[in-house]
This record gives structure tokens, C-alpha cells and sequence, in this order.
């Protein structure tokens, strides 16, 4: 059966991994999904990830982080969400580029430069697809 949305399957899988306390996630491997971690973790809010090589896909292992909160241990990502998906695709100019949670966060746009995020999209001057925002 084929995924209409591997994103939103990366994403909701990071995000379900995360509310369980899972010190890693396995995600189906893809190009661009390995550009969105290769973008997690240059930002900090993934450990490492690495490509597990079957004979067909691969598999995508991504080690989440966590910090100490009163005791607690909570994730570094608090909250992640899908912005453009295939029915209703968004795209940012150059001027437009959201920032998340007032600067708090990061936006993750595809470009024809690659996968950037928001704040290196407006330092090339550069639009794109908003993939997802995360905080």
C-alpha cells in the first residue's frame, strides 16, 4: 500500500515516539526525509540519526533527546505539526517565511537550494514549500 503523506508519517511518528519517552524511532528511509534530519539535528533537537540498509528501502533511525525538567525527563521537541501536505500545499516567498513561536522554533522549508529552514531560507534571501514547524 503507498503512503499518500510520508512527512506527516515521519512527523507523527517523532511525535508519538517522543509523548512515550522512546529514546529512538525507526521511519521508513527517504531523501528527504534524511534532509529533514539532517536538519533536526544540526538545530538540536535530535541526538543523531542513521540509515539502517536493507535490501529494499532502509530504514531511518533517529535518537531522540531529552533534558531534565524538575526531575523529569522531557523531550526537546514539545511540539511538531505539518504545514503544506498534499491537499493543500503552502509556500512561503522570500518575505513571508513564518517564524514559530516567535523565534522559539524553527520552520523546515523545501527549496530549490534543499531542505533549509526558515531562518537560513530568509539569510539566502530564498521561498519555498513549508514542510512543518516544530518547537
Amino acid at each position: 500500500m503507498s503512503m499518500t503523506d510520508p512527512i506527516a508519517d515521519m512527523l507523527t511518528r517523532i511525535r508519538n515516539a517522543t509523548q512515550a519517552g522512546h529514546r529512538r524511532v525507526e521511519i521508513p528511509a527517504s531523501n528527504q526525509k534524511k534532509a529533514v534530519a539532517d536538519v533536526l539535528v544540526q538545530q538540536g533537537y535530535v541526538e543523531k540519526y542513521e540509515v539502517l540498509d536493507d535490501n529494499a528501502q532502509g530504514t531511518l533511525r533517529l535518537f531522540l533527546k531529552y533534558q531534565l525538567r524538575e526531575g523529569q525527563r522531557i523531550g526537546v521537541i514539545e511540539g511538531i505539526r505539518r504545514v503544506s501536505r498534499p491537499g493543500r500545499r503552502i509556500f512561503a516567498g522570500k518575505d513571508n517565511i513564518p517564524k514559530v513561536c516567535g523565534g522559539y522554533g524553527i520552520s523546515i522549508l523545501s527549496t530549490n537550494q534543499g531542505i533549509l529552514t526558515g531562518h537560513q531560507c530568509r539569510m539566502r534571501g530564498i521561498g519555498g514549500e513549508v514542510l512543518c514547524e516544530i518547537w
